[in-house]
């Protein structure tokens, strides 16, 4: 028998704030984690912009000789599980005595791998890499550091799906879940924020240049958008079947009623409507759940021409007449990349549980296809009991999400 699967604890460390009340008062300001960095400018960077994420300090935490295993994104997520394990009252006693495992979304390890190789061709000695290397240069350098600082035994998975990983990983736990293979996994999304890791996008001119005024820069869905804004940190979400949460007495705070996914089988860099379409579909369609039922969508939208308006194409196609409100919170944290489909369950988890919807701030004027769904300008007050979270990435790799209120 297919179980609930239900959320009982959220972690964050993110530009709007490191803690869920942090956040959450920055959302409902519509605040911006946006800055300008001299250091990008100094580097050739065509776009200065970023979102400011400041480092942890791991020092309290972990001792040096395993710290040494651990890249940037490693850390932040890190610092999420701890507070993602601290509001789902799981604590370490229970996870050794229990299987609890891990899957989560991160999709580079640009700077550490850098590093390793620049000490090799310097040196022309490979010993030079250093003994973490290995470790820190892997794409599931979260999910291993992780699985062995909270001693977990249970899946150890990472999920490399570009922008759509963090959204990936939610729903491959959700499925072991449901099915009866695990009981608890801990999941979610990091993203590095070291200039080195987006070179190659600010290459390619991905990047917003409203460098006069940052908080102004991340504009989705807007007509005159003119690029994404760098992003990063870690969210951590624990998810558990419903008869696991309620016999360890956990705090039960939503309901993950379905995942829809799909792939575009088209363009490697350019989305189109399809496949979208599809995963939004598929979602509603699995949860037995119709669009009037949708309180909230928070949309994928990272500022760029061609995405923000065929991911509008998608949302109008599937939802029709139904006029829910919908707003990217990436106009406040500028693109999360690998983070962003855990991130965002939670912005929309946080406003689901205090009756607000964060505005989609620097929406002044739509576009032809913009303009075909209810776009929310400002921060409004709202009661909803459900919401849809979408995360499309490079490849064509889409993934959707349904989460009710309980």
């Amino acid at each position: 028998m297919e179980r609930k699967v239900v959320i009982t604890g959220m972690g964050i460390w993110s530009c709007l704030g490191k803690t869920l009340e942090d956040v959450r008062d920055s959302l409902y300001a519509g605040k911006s984690g946006i800055i300008f960095s001299q250091e990008r400018k100094d580097a050739g960077f065509r776009s200065a912009l970023c979102a400011d994420v400041e480092r942890p300090d791991l020092k309290p935490f972990i001792p040096r000789n395993l710290r040494h295993f651990m890249p940037e994104e490693a850390q932040y997520a890190y610092m999420a599980t701890r507070s993602a394990l601290e509001n789902a009252k799981l604590d370490q006693d229970y996870m050794d005595r229990n299987e609890i495992g891990i899957i989560y979304g991160n999709d580079s390890v640009a700077e550490a791998t850098m590093q390793a190789l620049d000490k090799f061709r310097e040196f022309k000695d490979t010993s030079a890499c250093g003994s973490g290397a290995i470790f820190q240069s892997m794409n599931s350098t979260v999910t291993m550091n992780l699985a062995c600082l909270f001693k977990l035994r249970g899946i150890n998975l990472t999920a490399s799906a570009a922008c759509a990983s963090g959204s990936q990983a939610i729903g491959l736990a959700y499925t072991l879940i449901r099915s009866g293979m695990q009981d608890c996994i801990i999941c979610g999304g990091a993203q590095e924020t070291n200039l080195y890791s987006v070179a190659s996008f600010d290459g390619i001119q991905s990047f917003s240049i409203r460098e006069d005024n940052p908080a102004k820069a991340s504009r989705p869905f807007d007509r005159d958008r003119d690029g994404l804004v760098p992003g990063g940190g870690a969210a951590t979400v624990i998810i558990e079947s419903y008869e696991h949460a309620v016999k360890r007495g956990a705090p039960i705070l939503a309901e993950i009623v379905s995942w829809g996914f799909s792939g575009n089988g088209d363009h490697i860099s350019t989305p189109n409507v399809a496949g979208p379409a599809r995963s939004l579909e598929l979602c509603l369609n699995k949860g037995g759940i119709s669009p009037q039922q949708i309180g909230y969508i928070n949309a994928h939208a990272t500022s760029t021409r061609i995405g923000d308006s065929r991911e509008a194409s998608a949302i109008a196609q599937i939802f029709g007449d139904c006029k829910v409100p919908v707003t990217s919170t990436k106009s406040q944290t500028g693109h999360e990349m690998w983070m962003a489909g855990a991130s965002e369950l939670i912005y929309s988890m946080l406003m689901m549980k205090n009756d607000f919807i964060a505005g989609n701030i620097n929406f002044e004027n739509p576009d032809e296809e913009t303009a075909r769904i209810h776009i929310l300008p400002e921060t409004r007050e709202a009661h909803f009991d459900m919401f849809l979270s979408n995360s499309f990435g490079f490849g064509g790799t889409n993934s959707t999400l349904i989460v009710r209120n309980l």
